[in-house]
């Protein structure tokens, strides 16, 4: 279940972003035709409903599209628009070093300098940095805000105000913690900064600058596809949680593979620039032993260190890459999202083959695991179905004396109830303590969630039997 929960972003730089030509001259390059012809059986092999990706190498785009379908049955391309989720860090931080670039934002002042209104039950807040924000090293965590309150916000402003009985659980800078509290605070930094809503700043001085036609943070400007769960390996359409349809800049960017490859052409330092060459850089320099540095983070694949950030908004996956080395950028986007994350398995493959590999063809992993689950939830149903039916001979058996072989199996029984009732807290746990809720583990965990209810109530109602068969075993007696 490899990314499964942690569905966190990491990722990417380690060096310059061009090479030399003689390094560019040893890299194979694959055609336009080599890519497609991957990316369309990795679709078929994968299984999921669509997804739509976009190679580029130094000031162009070798290739963009879409395959499969969306969830009213029309084919998936290039300019089909997705959520792209915690890519939108990565945006959001650009759109604060333009302004620090303008000189209106400093990065080493404390964010309350720009938002007098932000305040938290820990005098500590107050010195908190923007630079510590697009870093991760403010102090803040899920442990110590009321997420659930502040994502019921209709606006950044309001957000800015749910935190104001939360308190860190760090010292500012001291350590590096993915929240999405912290790109939610610099999108409102840019609002106060850059005066204007955050999404009309994000159009005006960076999707509209790079040829970004059909991105936006709000669906009344651009209309996202549908999304979709799976569950045992079947798609289906699904609305995402109501909560995360909001402007925000930890996940609310909407865009397609036909802007992103303009996108990433200009985080590789070609085509139109819209940071200075040192706010770019900065924006890739990495902080800390966790390698994040604003809005990309460091991170291998294969035998390379690129520029790389995930995303998982519990209906859509999405993932981007550029290559250091090379010079090449990557960017893959699913209109679904399941227990396992194709978008990197797809991306992965793109990276190899731009390298002159030949990659396997992903897919299948996800399948097999979520068959997996299926064939424990349907054994979980027939165990609970034998409990029910053997609770007299259980209750029998104990009455005559085996009392403490049939007791340790009454507590074994309890385990999966027990199990179910933790089980956002033991999500929380394999997320490095982020916040979950019930209403999140019924999207992309769905396949878990319901193994571990129908265990939960297989183990409940053979309790229930066994309690009502002590009694009746006692009353005879």
């Amino acid at each position: 279940m490899q990314r499964t929960l942690a569905v966190l972003a990491v990722a990417a730089l380690a060096g310059g972003l061009a090479t030399t030509p003689a390094t560019q001259a040893a890299v194979a390059r694959p055609s336009a035709r080599t890519i497609d012809t991957y990316l369309a059986e990795a679709w078929e092999s994968t299984g999921v409903p669509g997804f739509s990706a976009v190679v580029t190498h130094h000031d162009r785009v070798v290739h963009a599209a879409g395959y499969g379908h969306d969830a009213e049955g029309n084919p998936v391309t290039e300019h089909t628009p997705m959520r792209v989720a915690s890519l939108s860090k990565s945006f959001t931080a650009t759109a604060v070093l333009t302004l620090v670039d303008d000189g209106r934002v400093k990065l080493d002042e404390p964010v309350a300098t720009y938002l007098p209104e932000f305040r938290m039950a820990d005098d500590r807040a107050g010195r908190i940095t923007v630079r510590q924000l697009l870093n991760q090293t403010s102090g803040l965590s899920d442990t110590g805000v009321d997420i659930t309150s502040a994502e019921e916000a209709t606006s950044l402003r309001e957000y800015v105000a749910a935190l104001s009985d939360g308190t860190l659980a760090a010292d500012p800078g001291t350590r590096w913690e993915y929240c999405n509290v912290n790109y939610e605070l610099a999108a409102r930094v840019v609002e106060v900064a850059g005066r204007q809503p955050f999404g009309d700043y994000l159009r005006e001085h960076v999707f509209t600058p790079l040829g970004m036609s059909r991105s936006a943070v709000d669906v009344a400007d651009v209309v996202p596809a549908e999304g979709h769960i799976s569950l045992f390996g079947l798609w289906w359409a699904r609305q995402e949680p109501e909560q995360f349809l909001d402007n925000g800049g930890a996940g609310g960017v909407i865009t397609t593979a036909d802007d992103l490859g303009r996108w990433l052409v200009s985080q590789n330092g070609h085509g139109t620039s819209i940071l200075a060459p040192g706010s770019l850089a900065e924006s890739h320099r990495p902080v800390t032993d966790a390698a994040y540095a604003m809005g990309w983070g460091t991170q291998r694949i294969g035998d390379d260190d690129l520029l790389v950030h995930s995303g998982n908004l519990f209906t859509y996956t999405a993932v981007q890459a550029v290559d250091p080395e090379t010079g090449r950028g990557f960017a893959v986007l699913v209109n679904g999202a399941g227990l396992y994350d194709d978008a990197y398995e797809v991306l992965a493959g793109l990276v190899e083959l731009s390298r002159g590999g030949n990659p396997e063809i992903p897919g299948g992993d996800r399948q097999v695991v979520e068959l997996v689950l299926g064939l424990l939830a349907l054994a979980a149903v027939v165990l609970g179905v034998l409990g029910v039916l053997r609770a007299r001979r259980w209750a029998a058996a104990r009455a005559a004396g085996n009392r403490w072989w049939l007791g340790a199996r009454l507590v074994g029984v309890s385990v999966p109830l027990v199990m179910f009732a933790a089980y956002p807290d033991l999500a929380s746990v394999l997320m490095n303590g982020r916040t979950v809720t019930w209403e999140q583990l019924m999207y992309f965990a769905l396949p878990l969630t319901v193994l571990l209810a129908l265990s939960g109530a297989a183990s409940a109602a053979t309790l229930v039997a066994r309690a009502a068969a002590l009694r009746s075993v006692g009353s005879v007696r």
